[in-house]
């Protein structure tokens, strides 16, 4: 039996003291030294516990996934929405180690144009080890669950090349994405953790692995923010200011809605989609919420300003 994983808070440098923000870097390199975990010395993948039965009722969705609210969901057999939720499981995590792939070329190039002697170098290269070991994690499951998880678009994997180049050219707009993709996550992953129900342990053990590592990579991604746009003007923070709603209004939808492989692979209705998250005040709700720590980031680093604050309600983030 694994040994029970405590689920960490979050914890960043709330203002851009310079001295502060290098204590904190110092404080999650060593975090990273002495709580890391290997995706196969930590997980016993052949565990009897840990063995997947596609009808297992403990991979349903969860009740509060809008899409269990519609009548083609309560039409599903047990055994297919025991299937579907296992598929989903498996879809959102070929998803996320796609998205770790990019970040994991982000931050190497970000690497790449630091100094000697900088802080971050060394903690961007103890996030690279963890996020590989969560993509080995996230890959072992999607090939256990039987489901052939197609993870990025063609179109996403275009957009990816110049994703990884912010790291390069433009690190803040590299870390607003980080953000948009692992806030989301981390959200929902500690809803159901906090949830009580009867979750499957394998994907209970995988959550708590990746919440406990992506605790300490957001903490890291809100204070580099907190700290390299304190010295951006105008000019600088525009760019920001545009593509941060846009950023998180689209990573949102595609950590938190069914992929266009599974609606395919499910014969989903566009009807069913529409209903359970497009025109759901629920659904909304819930993505403001998935992303409130990141909007209140940018309202802090003065990026949500009347000038932009119609942006944000546009695309669906602003419940003012």
């Amino acid at each position: 039996m694994s040994a029970p994983i405590e689920t960490p808070a979050h914890d960043d440098v709330a203002d851009a003291d310079r001295e502060k923000y290098t204590k904190l870097l110092a404080r999650l390199s060593a975090l990273s030294v002495t709580h890391h975990f290997d995706a196969y010395g930590d997980i016993d993948w052949d565990a009897t516990e840990f063995v997947i039965d596609p009808a297992d009722p403990r991979w349903e969705l969860p009740s509060y996934d809008p899409i269990t609210e519609t009548d083609w969901y309560r039409a599903l057999s047990p055994e297919t929405k025991a299937r579907f939720g296992l598929d989903s499981i498996a879809s959102a995590m070929k998803l996320g180690l796609e998205f770790e792939r990019v970040l994991k070329q982000g931050l190497l190039e970000f690497a790449g144009t630091l100094p000697n002697g900088a802080p971050e170098f060394r903690y961007a290269y103890h996030e690279v080890i963890e996020e590989a070991q969560h993509s080995l994690m996230f890959q072992e499951f999607v090939n256990r669950s039987g489901f052939d998880a197609a993870g990025l678009t063609p179109s996403d994997r275009f957009g990816a090349r110049f994703i990884k180049a912010l790291g390069r050219v433009f690190p803040p707009m590299l870390f607003i994405f980080v953000l948009g993709g692992e806030e989301p996550v981390d959200y929902l992953q500690r809803k159901a953790l906090r949830s009580g129900g009867d979750l499957h342990p394998l994907f209970e053990r995988v959550m708590r692995i990746h919440v406990t590592e992506e605790a300490r990579h957001v903490s890291f991604a809100n204070s580099y923010l907190r700290t390299s746009v304190a010295g951006l003007s105008w000019f600088g923070r525009s760019p920001l200011a545009i593509g941060a709603p846009i950023i998180l209004a689209i990573m949102a939808q595609k950590m938190m809605k069914p992929s266009p492989q599974l609606i395919k692979a499910y014969d989903i209705p566009r009807s069913v989609i529409v209903e359970a998250y497009d025109k759901n005040p629920a659904h909304r709700a819930e993505t403001i919420a998935s992303i409130r720590r990141v909007r209140r980031l940018c309202d802090d680093m003065g990026l949500v300003t009347p000038r932009y604050r119609w942006l944000w309600r546009r695309v669906g983030l602003d419940d003012s």
